[in-house]
């Protein structure tokens, strides 16, 4: 690892690339956990563009998990798109896709902006409040509720089963040396009983009064009670994170990039550029797991069958060997080809939703609120697990042009 290079963020520790360290090599065989750490942006590109050799289904390095016959923990942790590779991920997705079609999500805009709008309603003269809670959760939580067809004002349930599916992983990870870390996780993850019974009833709904919406779509099509429910989690829970931490992220990063929050708010044409630095600098989603089906190399690096292979996006999309600069906040990079959605066949389905909710709130936001800024004395508060880039707080101050 090198020496840190740049004020560090308040990151998980894990997030080494947040805090200014590289490592040494962009493919390291890592003895913590018993497989490699691929931090290369060319030899992630490897991995992530063939799943023959690297494929998604990463259950048989966790045996409990897989052996298991408790079905929420199968519902959780198998059997869903992400997992998938083949025939069976092309047709599920293919499945998913008819309402991710780019007509469907532009003409999604204008419902986007009216949530904006009664969001920002609340918060116009509010001094301080928590940009997470307030406004990056609410609005894609209420995207996908109403694509899927549940009440939104069950948001707060979602939220909280993200928040607890996530820090299930994190016990797995985190459980000192001598304690069973698999009993653990998998004990933390049958908390979702309640999830599940929940999306059940909701399906079972559907089948007696289908509705012009996703769920309904879902359980008309050829998947099973529990295919449908799986992927209703996926859906409900996934679906909305990567955009909560997104809308986040970019307050921070033109919080703490002032000549580019300037320049934004100048010139609304820069909003794109700066959501794709934001994707790029805070990755959403900072870790992939592949697992290897044949002796093969990366980047040069004899990696034998059946290695489990942590792509760390965060890092990868810090590579200087393709990034200049690549610590900078640089609204002028183009091209700006970084992984923050992933790459291949498994590139995040919801990433042009995600892109037009952020790029429509960051405009309202831009309109009608003063400039939001951290506080030093009570800074942003980073997601606990590993695998979620981001803040899970982040108070701001809301300043007039002329105090700010």
């Amino acid at each position: 690892m090198t020496e840190p290079t740049v004020t560090p963020w308040n990151a998980n520790p894990a997030h080494y690339w947040m805090h200014g360290h590289r490592p040494a090599e962009p493919v390291e065989f890592d003895e913590r956990f018993g497989g490699w750490n691929v931090t290369g942006y060319a030899e992630a590109q490897q991995v992530l563009a063939d799943p023959q050799t690297f494929n998604s289904d990463t259950s048989r390095f966790f045996p409990s998990y897989g052996d298991t016959d408790d079905k929420t923990i199968r519902l959780l942790t198998s059997d869903n798109l992400l997992t998938m590779d083949g025939v069976a991920h092309r047709d599920r997705r293919r499945l998913v896709s008819k309402v991710f079609t780019p007509k469907i999500v532009a003409d999604m805009e204008p419902r986007i902006a009216e949530l904006v709008h009664e969001i920002v309603d609340g918060l116009t003269g509010k001094p301080e409040f928590d940009f997470v809670t307030e406004v990056a959760y609410p609005l894609p939580v209420s995207v996908i509720a109403e694509m899927l067809g549940v009440p939104s004002s069950d948001r707060d349930l979602f939220v909280y089963w993200a928040d607890r599916l996530f820090e299930s992983k994190t016990i797995f990870y985190d459980t000192e040396p001598g304690q069973d870390a698999m009993a653990a996780s998998q004990a933390a993850i049958r908390d979702f009983e309640p999830m599940i019974g929940y999306l059940a009833e909701h399906a079972a709904e559907r089948r007696q009064r289908p509705r012009q919406d996703l769920l309904s779509m879902l359980v008309e099509s050829d998947l099973s009670d529990d295919e449908v429910i799986s992927f209703a989690i996926l859906l409900l829970v996934a679906g909305h994170v990567t955009t909560t931490l997104l809308l986040g992220s970019t307050i921070m990063c033109l919080d703490r990039h002032r000549d580019a929050a300037a320049a934004v708010r100048a010139d609304r044409t820069l909003v794109p550029a700066a959501i794709e630095e934001t994707l790029r600098l805070i990755s959403p989603v900072p870790m992939l797991a592949r697992g290897t089906t044949v002796d093969t190399e990366i980047g040069g690096r004899p990696v034998p069958a059946e290695q489990l292979v942590m792509v760390a996006i965060g890092a990868v999309n810090r590579d200087p060997r393709q990034f200049p600069n690549p610590d900078e906040f640089d609204l002028t990079r183009d091209p700006n080809p970084h992984v923050g959605f992933g790459r291949g066949v498994h590139f995040c389905l919801g990433a042009p939703l995600a892109r037009l909710e952020t790029r429509v709130a960051m405009n309202v936001l831009l309109d009608r609120l003063g400039d939001l800024r951290t506080d030093p004395a009570n800074p942003p508060v980073f997601h606990p697990s590993i695998e979620m880039g981001g803040a899970r707080h982040l108070p701001v101050k809301q300043l007039h042009r002329s105090d700010s």
